[in-house]
């Protein structure tokens, strides 16, 4: 048997105002190859962004891949290596204090995503000169001030 390949991942996710205009950026890189990725959105959350940076690079992946995902989000990687989004979905998309889990839509997206996929999250500390992590930011903010913005369909807050 094959043993998959060995990806690593960098992603980000920015907005301006919050909620606000926002967008992602990912840098992925396997062997000599590398990919960037982004997307900018007119009304959204970074929170949602930092999550579709993760989501969109797992599901670019065209087979089950070893991935090193790097990001600055603390609510992505503690909600994942801490197991929260576990109880929250065994809970009904409840968080322990009975309130509603935020971004279902998203979670529910990247969930089967780490089922097919070996992924180690790994948290790096934001704007402290990791010149991957920086990359990823520049790619976010530039996307966030796109002139085609994307609509959030998910984000509660979208403007009609």
């Amino acid at each position: 048997m094959n043993k998959p390949s060995q990806v690593i991942i960098y992603t980000d996710g920015a907005c301006s105002g919050n909620p606000g205009p926002g967008g992602y950026g990912v840098v992925m890189m396997h062997g000599d190859h590398r990919r960037e990725l982004s997307a900018g959105y007119r009304l959204t959350t970074n929170n949602r962004m930092e999550l579709l940076a993760v989501i969109t690079a797992l599901q670019t992946l065209k087979q089950p891949c070893a991935v090193t995902l790097y990001s600055d989000s603390k609510y992505v990687i503690d909600a994942i290596t801490q197991r929260w989004v576990y109880g929250w979905q065994q809970r009904g998309w409840r968080k322990s204090d009975k309130s509603p889990a935020l971004n279902v839509d998203l979670w529910e997206q990247l969930l089967p995503l780490l089922k097919r996929h070996t992924v180690t999250f790994q948290w790096v500390r934001g704007h402290s000169a990791n010149v991957e992590n920086e990359r990823c930011d520049f790619l976010a903010v530039q996307a966030a001030k796109g002139p085609e913005l994307l609509v959030d369909e998910g984000c509660s807050k979208v403007a009609a």
